[in-house]
């Protein structure tokens, strides 16, 4: 988003107000205040520089009155490759409407990662991998994320390359169990087990 679209925005929550006033201006900020991103703008004016992946597109079948419909359901993660993470999907008949709604959603679920180096090989003090052991569900997937130490970079499925690439994480051992085909359930169980990285107390 440009910033005259920026300029052009109406906030309608009480935290896309302060960040249309410039009393937020760090997205830091917006999760030490404990509000909600319900408004895309406020990602796009707090973290500009945002990049994403398309994680999966599959096309998938829904039963309507009318018969069969299909659509594509894309799983498109964001991220600032330093500490900031997004994972959002998306349906629609078209590829790029399902990729822009997908985009849209993984703007509103962005969240704070907390890196650091947990594992005993290496205690180089750096922010290069996760702090400690965190596991993270999704359907049938559980995805273990275990700290690694400098250089041996991010072992894991490939749609959970991606997510950890964009969170910021360039080393990390990981243990998957249950249905690892499903590429959008791996990525969700990632971004899931990133979440706790936050929410714990390291």
């Amino acid at each position: 988003m440009g910033v005259s679209s920026l300029q052009e925005w109406t906030p309608r929550t009480v935290a896309g107000v302060l960040v249309k006033e410039g009393k937020i201006t760090s997205i830091d900020q917006l999760f030490e205040m404990n509000l909600s991103i319900r408004e895309v703008e406020i990602v796009d004016a707090l973290l500009p520089g945002l990049k994403h992946e398309i994680a999966s597109i599959n096309l998938v079948q829904r039963q309507t009155d009318a018969g069969e419909v299909s659509q594509f359901q894309a799983t498109v993660v964001v991220g600032n490759e330093d500490g900031y993470v997004g994972l959002g999907m998306g349906k629609s008949r078209q590829i790029r409407l399902a990729i822009e709604k997908a985009i849209m959603r993984a703007k509103l679920n962005i969240t704070p990662v907390r890196r650091g180096c947990g594992s005993w090989y290496c205690l180089c003090g750096e922010a290069h991998s996760v702090p400690v052991k965190v596991r993270g569900k999704s359907g049938s997937v559980e995805v273990v994320l275990l700290p690694a130490p400098k250089g041996v970079g991010l072992v894991a499925a490939e749609s959970a390359k991606i997510v950890l690439r964009l969170a910021g994480v360039q080393d990390v051992w990981t243990r998957t169990t249950g249905e690892t085909r499903t590429t959008h359930n791996i990525a969700k169980a990632v971004f899931e087990a990133l979440k706790q990285t936050y929410a714990l107390n390291v």
